[in-house]
């Protein structure tokens, strides 16, 4: 468990009854949004290089300098 659900483990308890509504729903509005994004995002496969071994070419990609400026 990392400390920071620890932490708000305990804020969450410290919270007064009053306010526990709220912060449930604004908890719950963060989970949605965060559920309601597609997957994959509609960037994923942009690129096309009419080759499909790219993968297994990884390392002599790399080897030719892909990904530094010329």
């Amino acid at each position: 468990m990392s400390a920071e659900r620890d932490e708000l483990r305990e804020l969450v308890e410290r919270l007064p009854d009053e306010q526990v509504p709220a912060v449930l729903a604004a908890a719950r509005r963060h989970l949605q949004s965060a559920s309601t994004q597609p997957w994959p995002p509609a960037f994923f496969g942009a690129g096309r290089a009419g080759r499909t071994d790219t993968a297994a070419r990884s390392e002599e990609l790399l080897d030719e300098g892909f990904g530094r400026p010329a």
